[in-house]
Order: structure tokens, then C-alpha cells, then sequence
């Protein structure tokens, strides 16, 4: 495990002057505060005994219970015996990567792929290799050629991890063509596939995409998260699987801590239960939305010419592109020296890619201070582009090994 290069800078990003466009934290001031206090006051008061004890290692029946409601606008029809609750979607990564890696074993990822994921992977020396997506999502034919030419040389390819709606960095969505594509290339292959969907209900027109879990319940281990559609702070997410990789789910989530928190899983159980939950994520659909044509139109109306960026249709993140001869990770220190903070894009790649491309995240900062964001970042692209015309293209830094993010990059 190495520590994040960039987060020495971080601290530095936190301050108030600072516009950070950089970490996927929810706008959870939009929550109702007083009705979760309250909410949580009376779980205290009338089961605390139940709250404040050890649970099940598989988690909260009653809860996997709700996560099942939870899933179906998506497609999935589940039983709650497959549901196992983690510590957040990040642990379930971490038990699936447990489970099924030994050091020198392939993990296909999308490229670009989430941070904590790829962390995640080169801490049990995963070998990381990256399948090429566009504006679409993953392209099949380069997962289809990628499987071939690494089963050909005799590599075991565990699964493939995809983030396929509103995918963590780069805000695309996999169609719905090329859903069935993937799911029928792998299923070919035997390979399994990780669908991670902490996005998935914050689209912004539309019902929700069907999951790929929805089309094939032996083949994909689905993980969902309440972080983005509640609150980070409970820590409660899921994995849902396959009989036989539940089993191992629940032995190793055991191991690791013995059981989870009941007292966070009765919360979000109470709360799904008393509140208009469905109601509370389009408020938060609708925040989000302002947000991202807040900064669509900011980088139309601001950025230099050269630079290019993603159009997402839910979620948090906008992935952009520098012209030739930049480098987000150098441009980092002189943009937080203006006042404005972003994620370099090598954070999201294994084999060290991404120098030109950048993570902006619209969830967190109001609408005004997204507009100065946008500013600010053009201001510093400017500048480094005049430099670039006067001396011509500069050396990369050199980077070893994968970041291991704090929470502030999730």
C-alpha cells in the first residue's frame, strides 16, 4: 500500500478559500437533520438493547430485507438470504477481493476506474488491467479481445470490476446494448463480474437503468451503497451474491470485524421504514442536477479551447481532459496555490495513464462557488498553456505504484 502522493495537498484544500472541486462527499445538509435526530433518539430510547448489542455477521435481517425493496426500481428481484451487509460498499470490495485474489490474478477495470478500488486491488497484488471505455461505457469488443489475449498467455482472470451508471471518475453510463454485450462475453469467458452501483437511483432523467445483476443473478456480485442516498456517516452498504460466494462473504466479514454496527443498521432500517425515502433521493436528484448544469455551463462558458470533458447523466463526476502537454498531477500544487482543488487522473489508473485528465466533483460545493471554481481552474489551465507555447511540452512527474485514497477522494 502506498499513501496518496496528493493528499498532503489535500489538507491544504480543505480550507474554507478553497473551492474544492476534487471529493465525492453528498450534499447531506439536505437531509432532514431534526427528523434523522429524532429518529435516532427514539431507536435509543426503545431499542437500545437490540441497538448497542453484537448482530448477525450477514447483517440486520429485516434490513436485507428493505435492501431487496431498495434494488427492485433497478430491475433486481432478490431474496434477502443473498444479501450480505458491509461497512460500506468499500468493504464489500475489500471481502470479494479477499475472497477470490491471489497475489499475481487479473482484475479487468474499466480505465479510468474508482480510486478505492484500485487500492483496494494492489493491496492483495492484484495484477490491474484496463478494458477501454467511451462516452458509452466500456467497450465489448476491447473486453472480448482483452479476455482472449490474457487467457492465451495464461493469466487467471478473477472478475471484472465496472462501475456501469454514472461510473466513478468519468460520469458515463454503459447502454443498455452494450449491458447484454458485456454480460454475454463474460458469461462466454467464465469470468465473474463486481457491478458496483453507489449512483444508480441519482439519475437525473428517466427511471433508473436496469442492472446487470438484474439479467443474470448467478454471474455478477452486485454492491450497493446508502452513502450517496442517505449518509456516508452509517457506513452501511451491501453485496449482493451468489449463493456460494455469500457464504465465504459472511465467513470473511467475520473474520474482519466480527459483526457490524446494529445500532447504524437499525437507523437506516428506521429510516427507510418511517420516511419518504423515495422522495428524499429526488430532492437529491434535483440538487445534483442544478449542480451539474451548474458546471457543464461553467466549463462551456470558461475553459480554453483544448479542453474537453464528460456529459454525466447522473451522479457526482465530470472526468475532463487537458490539451497535449499538460499534466493534471503538476498542475495540482499551482491550482491549490489558487484556490481551487481537483483529483489528478493517474489516481484512477493502474498502469500510471491519466496525466492529462482531471476528476471534477459537482455534489458537494453550492452553485456560486462551482462558477468560481470553474474560474479559478481556467485561469490556472491558461497560464500553464502559455507556458507549454513558450517552452514547449514538460516532463511528467514520476509516479510509483497506486494511491491509496482517503475519504476525501472517494
Amino acid at each position: 500500500m502506498v499513501a496518496s502522493e496528493i493528499r498532503a495537498l489535500f489538507s491544504v484544500a480543505s480550507r474554507p478559500e478553497v473551492v474544492s472541486l476534487a471529493g465525492g462527499m453528498p450534499y447531506v445538509t439536505a437531509l432532514p437533520l431534526d427528523v434523522v435526530g429524532e429518529l435516532v433518539a427514539d431507536l435509543v430510547a426503545k431499542r437500545g438493547t437490540v441497538a448497542l448489542q453484537y448482530g448477525s455477521g450477514q447483517g440486520d435481517p429485516h434490513l436485507r430485507e428493505q435492501i431487496c425493496d431498495v434494488m427492485r426500481p433497478e430491475g433486481i428481484e432478490a431474496n434477502a438470504d443473498d444479501v450480505v451487509v458491509t461497512v460500506g460498499s468499500q468493504q464489500a470490495l475489500d471481502l470479494i477481493t479477499r475472497i477470490f485474489i491471489d497475489p499475481g490474478d487479473v482484475v479487468l477495470a474499466e480505465g479510468p476506474s474508482y480510486v478505492g478500488a484500485l487500492g483496494t486491488f494492489s493491496a492483495y497484488q492484484a495484477n490491474v488491467i484496463h478494458v477501454a471505455m467511451d462516452s458509452e461505457g466500456i467497450v465489448p469488443e476491447s473486453l472480448a479481445q482483452t479476455i482472449y489475449a490474457l487467457k492465451s498467455a495464461g493469466n487467471r482472470i478473477k472478475f471484472l470490476y465496472t462501475i456501469p451508471t454514472f461510473q466513478n471518475p468519468a460520469g458515463v453510463t454503459l447502454n443498455a446494448v452494450r449491458r447484454q454485450q458485456v454480460l454475454e462475453i463474460c458469461q462466454r469467458a467464465d469470468v465473474l463480474i463486481v457491478e458496483d452501483n453507489p449512483y444508480g437511483m441519482l439519475g437525473f432523467d428517466g427511471e433508473p437503468m436496469r442492472t446487470l445483476r438484474a439479467d443474470n443473478a448467478e454471474g455478477v456480485v452486485y454492491l450497493g451503497s446508502f452513502s450517496k442516498t442517505l449518509a456516508p456517516g452509517f457506513r452501511v452498504g451491501w453485496a449482493l451474491a451468489p449463493h456460494a460466494i455469500r457464504e465465504k462473504l459472511v465467513l470473511a466479514m467475520e473474520s474482519a470485524v466480527l459483526s457490524h454496527s446494529s445500532f447504524t443498521q437499525l437507523a437506516v432500517g428506521q429510516y427507510l421504514a418511517t420516511q419518504p425515502w423515495r422522495e428524499q433521493i429526488k430532492s437529491f436528484r434535483e440538487l445534483y442536477r442544478e449542480r451539474r448544469d451548474t458546471m457543464l455551463a461553467s466549463l462551456e462558458a470558461l475553459m480554453p479551447a483544448g479542453v474537453t470533458w464528460t456529459r454525466p447523466a447522473g451522479g457526482f463526476f465530470v472526468w475532463a481532459t487537458l490539451p497535449e502537454g499538460l499534466d493534471s498531477k503538476a498542475l495540482l500544487p499551482r491550482a491549490v496555490a489558487e484556490r481551487v482543488a481537483f483529483v489528478p487522473g493517474t489516481g484512477f489508473f493502474a498502469d500510471g495513464s491519466g496525466a492529462r485528465n482531471m476528476r471534477l466533483s459537482y455534489c458537494y460545493p453550492e452553485p456560486d462557488r462551482i462558477r468560481e471554481g470553474v474560474r479559478r481552474l481556467a485561469g490556472v489551465i491558461e497560464q500553464e498553456l502559455r507556458v507549454r507555447d513558450t517552452f514547449g511540452t514538460g516532463s511528467s512527474p514520476d509516479r510509483v505504484g497506486v494511491d491509496t485514497p482517503g475519504p476525501d477522494l472517494a
